[in-house]
């Protein structure tokens, strides 16, 4: 059996669709184009979902303490 570690996984995500679902209980939608070790990421044509409004951001640096989940190929709905 082949042991996947969570960075191994994102970088197969790299230029991907991704969902983040984050603390504050927002969500964001878009192609994963890099993160660091502790997470942070960086995505480009971003949906983000705040209280039922959404919104489109060109691209968003996101917090890695602040990241719940991480769903390769999700999309919010």
């Amino acid at each position: 059996m082949t042991t996947i570690l969570p960075l191994g996984l994102l970088d197969k995500a790299i230029s991907s669709r991704v969902w983040i679902l984050m603390k504050d209980d927002r969500e964001f939608e878009g192609t994963l184009r890099g993160f660091d070790d502790f997470f942070n990421m960086v995505l480009e044509n971003v949906i983000e979902l705040d209280g039922g409004k959404k919104n489109k951001l060109e691209s968003i640096l996101l917090n890695g303490t602040q990241i719940c989940l991480i769903v390769p190929g999700g999309e919010i709905s």
